[in-house]
């Protein structure tokens, strides 16, 4: 009996949201993008896209027209962001009698901002759109579109893609070496919103049961790449790199702390002190997080001297921090760097950070735009040429990242000079214990599958820690703890993936096949009509 009565339910449901109008439709709209967020990072309840996705088809269903859609698609954006982003106000606090009062506006601008992305993709899909699972496709292939085209206009913020949600399940985690993350949307997207063929309203017989094969199908195309996964996970060698041991460091000390003078000589005490703290000499290589030294090291030889406490013998410090360029005693530019330091307190590298965060390191259209960045300092951020593989003793070759240039896809190594792995040096602590460090993480661990290559990660508050090129976590330190994580460097795989050969261009391919089964759809659809 209950078998017979849920197909009905369903259906009823679904007739009931496509006949909502009005402030209702986009309320509902609103909430279920929101829902959709509890997928992602810290909480993984990945059911909830079987839910929020086919509701997004059946609100769709109703939008008659172009406007209704866009509302559609803006409202579903302006949930699942304000949702997923809702940690950003916590940057705004470290000087709240600065920034508080531009807390509602970043709430509202990023969210409102950011859903106009789901709007395009929404408006475009219901252009095509076609009863049964053409409509499915649709949404699919411009919800693709749109994540890519949002990590990439206006420097690009590809925070949370719906690819991100499989750090939870590391079998499916491996499609990333072949699809990338946005690849890794399409799928999901496509699987969890042909559910809503179920509230289609269907006859007996073969299309009835075709219904139903296209509603399970996208489930079962994520239990095949499961199994390759698995497959796939069945073979990691797990082999070490030899003769290199890591120490990163993280001090967990507050933002509104780290930069008070008060505390500063403290704080970088606690750096030095945590770097040698229980050594028994296996460590080759100290890594300090973004900004931890609180003096320029590439031009302060006197105080770089001290560092030299930290590192290892015919070793390494990588650490953040902040380099200078003065004319006549006057700072006149400013890079957000890393700095590799040896024994001998010598410069050993430098890399220039060259994805700058918008309002955080520079003002966009400071011109027009009467207000301060959030980081310390009237002078803006100067941008670095770009990625870079750096070459030191002791170490395979790596690509130094910091901060959120992990979350870019297809854009974190030197095209013509791949390294060995990636280190990404970072301060979450902007973000306080929120769910903003877990999202960032699981990025971290996304651009490891892609590549292949491992990523070790520092970050002033956490998450830290040490992943290997399947994604895998070896060793981690949690968020809000201070600490120091031990380990060896995990090789990277022999071969290169599919995606670290053809990037986003596959993601492209996978959309634009959804794209046209949708087109043929619809215009089977208007044949059938005249």
């Amino acid at each position: 009996m209950l078998s017979a009565m849920m197909p009905a339910a369903v259906k009823n449901f679904a007739r009931m949201l496509a006949t909502v109008v009005g402030w209702r439709r986009l309320l509902l709209a609103f909430l279920f993008g929101a829902l959709a967020v509890a997928a992602q990072p810290p909480v993984h309840f990945l059911p909830v896209l079987l839910i929020s996705f086919p509701v997004f088809i059946w609100l769709l269903d109703g939008a008659t027209t172009w406007r209704s859609a866009f509302g559609v698609g803006w409202m579903f954006g302006a949930g699942y962001f304000a949702a997923g982003l809702y940690w950003v106000p916590n940057a705004l606090l470290v000087d709240a009698a600065r920034f508080a009062w531009l807390i509602p506006f970043a709430v509202l601008g990023l969210s409102l901002g950011l859903g106009l992305f789901i709007g395009g993709a929404a408006v475009l899909a219901r252009k095509i759109w076609s009863p049964g699972v053409g409509r499915i496709f649709a949404l699919a292939a411009f919800w693709v579109l749109f994540e890519w085209v949002r990590g990439t206009v206006l420097t690009g913020f590809p925070w949370n893609p719906v690819g991100n949600v499989w750090v939870a399940v590391p079998p499916v985690l491996q499609s990333a070496a072949w699809l990338g993350v946005y690849g890794l949307s399409a799928i999901t997207v496509f699987a969890a919103a042909a559910l809503a063929m179920l509230g289609d309203p269907g006859v007996s017989g073969a299309p009835r049961a075709r219904t139903w094969r296209w509603a399970v199908s996208g489930i079962a195309l994520l239990a095949l790449i499961a199994v390759a996964g698995t497959f796939r996970l069945a073979q990691a060698p797990g082999e070490n790199v030899p003769g290199v041991f890591l120490r990163i460091v993280q001090p967990n000390i507050a933002q509104r702390d780290k930069w008070l003078p008060e505390r500063r000589a403290r704080n970088y005490a606690r750096h030095l002190e945590m770097s040698g703290k229980g050594s028994d000499g296996r460590v080759t290589h100290v890594i300090w997080p973004e900004t931890a030294a609180p003096f320029s090291v590439s031009t302060d030889a006197a105080r770089r001297a001290l560092m030299r406490r930290a590192v290892p013998p015919d070793g390494l410090l990588l650490t953040g921090s902040v380099r200078l360029e003065r004319q006549n005693g006057r700072v006149v530019r400013i890079w957000n760097s890393l700095v590799a330091v040896d024994d001998k307190a010598g410069v050993a590298a430098i890399y220039d950070k060259h994805h700058l965060v918008p309002f955080g390191e520079y003002m966009p259209l400071r011109a027009f735009l009467p207000l301060d960045k959030i980081t310390a300092g009237a002078l803006d951020f100067s941008a670095g040429p770009g990625p870079r593989t750096l070459r030191l003793p002791g170490l395979p070759a790596f690509s130094p990242l910091i901060c959120y240039e992990i979350i870019f896809p297809g854009r974190v190594v030197d095209a013509d000079d791949r390294p060995s792995w990636l280190l990404n040096i970072t301060n979450d602590g902007w973000f306080g214990t929120s769910a903003g460090p877990h999202q960032h993480f699981a990025s971290a661990r996304l651009r490891a599958v892609e590549e292949g290559l491992p990523v070790v990660r520092a970050a002033n508050t956490g998450i830290s820690g040490v992943i290997d090129a399947y994604g895998r976590v070896v060793v981690r330190l949690g968020l809000d703890r201070a600490g120091i994580v031990d380990s060896e460097l995990p090789r990277a795989l022999t071969g290169r993936t599919v995606f670290s050969r053809f990037g986003n261009s596959i993601a492209g391919f996978v959309g634009f096949l959804m794209f046209l089964y949708a087109i043929v759809l619809h215009c089977r659809q208007k044949e059938a009509y005249k």
